[in-house]
């Protein structure tokens, strides 16, 4: 089917047939925990990686949730006498979700895959043929509009996102409607924008189909559609941000030289919050020989923004052109093809001085302070999602420290963060550890070295002595001046707060 075209898609003025897809949907137990009962683990893992033979073979019955997976999930026609009891089947051909196929046979002319709400809610993400299995890697040769469903990056945003109540928040890039389906459920208007038109409509699908309030839908790049004097309390991007030649697929080429979509994206977004709002975007960044990639991402950030940009993963530029040779299936092609696009890819990096490039998460919200705070750091280790919270506190925590010089720090009281656990490093039957760490089982899962006193004074924070008070108290334990204590520990402590290992016992 055309990608370019909106004639394929399904309509998104017949409000009474979404409906009615939606009640048959759920009534066949056409949802995330339905689909996992149904398939077991192993079948549903599969779907991921874009296997489908597993799913198949469990579907092979007459129930009408198999009927509807072998559908919606897995591109296959159904007959017509199969789904007329589970489906309002000629309305659904009517509004153009489905189409009659080789006589009395029906075919779904989108994909539509169950999606579970971090509430419990029963959502529908609806794309492109194709792919709603195994992401961009189900689709092997894609066409240039294609759009595609829920992969790793969309979760990892909407897990990532802080979810506060807010006025107004913007979905840039939306593509299926991920994000903007997430924001609708703590924004009052959700605004979401994409390049390509298709998109669109999908995402006012997902959004319809999932029971959520309708998004103010709009065409075009970057801040190009918002006007000038609309500013939100949220906003979310998935951006294409990969660092290609050329810019061959909309939904993830971004069409500009090297990271210069991200850096646009990162530095136009600090004029378009509200005090207090926050943008949040997935990014790729170029690791350029001769500059420390750290200064790179600094330099990005806008003026009255505090910001905190994580990077998760690092690629050497041969790591990073062979994973998007594979996403676009130019590794099934023909080998003199695949390697002159492979050629073109280090052309293009070397061209730039480009050693590698890293992947992350990047977190800014509008402060306005005398003194912005920008954090930037690597952190590969395994975390827990979701880290909105984590995100949101983060930044509260960088409002706190800037606010308590040091005196004012050993004045005040802290507790340990739950679910710190102390751990120490040494050899065997040594009277001394050489180190201790702190180490966090719950958000981003940090350690840290402390020394005796770091740890001392982090073991007996409960909120009930300030903490000038447990240095004097450990000062005569172990014989030192409290007074040289009191000068040197307040840099150990802010970063034991910074980093979520402490928290103010307000």
């Amino acid at each position: 089917m055309s990608n370019s075209g909106l004639s394929t898609l399904p309509s998104t003025d017949r409000a009474e047939v979404i409906a009615r897809l939606r009640e048959a949907l759920l009534a066949a137990s056409f949802t995330a925990d339905g689909l996992l009962e149904l398939l077991g683990a192993p079948a549903y893992a599969a779907l991921a990686r874009s296997e489908t033979v597993p799913a198949l073979r469990a579907t092979r019955g007459d129930a009408p949730l198999e009927a509807l997976v072998r559908l919606f999930l897995l591109q296959q026609p159904v007959p017509h006498a199969r789904v007329e009891g589970v489906l309002p089947v000629d309305a659904c051909v009517e509004a153009g979700w489905l189409v009659r196929t080789g006589g009395d046979e029906v075919a779904a002319t989108v994909d539509v895959r169950p999606y579970g709400g971090p509430g419990g809610e029963d959502w529908f993400i609806v794309s492109d043929l194709g792919c709603a299995v195994g992401g961009a890697g189900g689709i092997g040769s894609k066409e240039e509009g294609v759009v595609l469903g829920v992969g790793g990056a969309s979760t990892t945003l909407a897990g990532i996102t802080v979810r506060t109540p807010v006025d107004s928040a913007l979905d840039l890039g939306t593509g299926s409607g991920i994000q903007a389906l997430h924001a609708a459920q703590h924004a009052m208007q959700v605004t979401a924008t994409d390049v390509n038109p298709r998109a669109l409509r999908i995402s006012a699908l997902t959004l319809a189909l999932s029971g959520a309030p309708a998004a103010d839908v709009r065409q075009g790049s970057l801040f190009e559609p918002i006007r000038d004097d609309e500013t939100y309390d949220l906003i979310v991007s998935n951006p294409p941000f990969v660092i290609s030649p050329g810019a061959r697929l909309t939904y993830r080429d971004g069409g500009m030289g090297g990271d210069d979509l991200c850096r646009t994206l990162v530095q136009q977004a600090g004029e378009r919050l509200n005090e207090g709002g926050f943008a949040q975007f997935l990014a790729n960044w170029q690791h350029v020989e001769g500059e420390d990639w750290q200064d790179r991402l600094r330099s990005w950030v806008p003026r009255g923004c505090d910001a905190w940009i994580v990077q998760r993963e690092v690629q050497d530029v041969t790591q990073y052109a062979e994973l998007w040779l594979r996403d676009a299936g130019d590794h099934h092609g023909e080998v003199a093809e695949y390697q002159a696009r492979y050629d073109a890819w280090l052309d293009e990096f070397e061209a730039r001085k480009v050693r590698a490039v890293g992947f992350g998460w990047i977190a800014l919200r509008r402060t306005d302070a005398a003194e912005p705070s920008i954090t930037v750091e690597e952190w590969p280790h395994p975390v827990e999602q979701p880290l909105g919270d984590t995100v949101r506190a983060h930044f509260d925590r960088i409002d706190y420290l800037r606010a308590h010089d040091d005196a004012a720090l050993l004045a005040g009281h802290f507790r340990l963060v739950a679910e710190v656990v102390q751990e120490q490093v040494g050899l065997p039957g040594a009277e001394d550890p050489e180190h201790v760490v702190l180490r966090q089982n719950r958000g981003m899962r940090r350690a840290t070295k402390v020394d005796t006193v770091g740890a001392g004074f982090a073991g007996v924070c409960d909120g009930t002595l300030s903490a000038g008070r447990i240095l004097d108290a450990i000062a005569q334990l172990v014989g030192e001046d409290p007074v040289l204590l009191r000068d040197r520990t307040p840099a150990q402590i802010r970063l034991l707060v910074e980093q979520g290992f402490l928290e103010p016992a307000h």
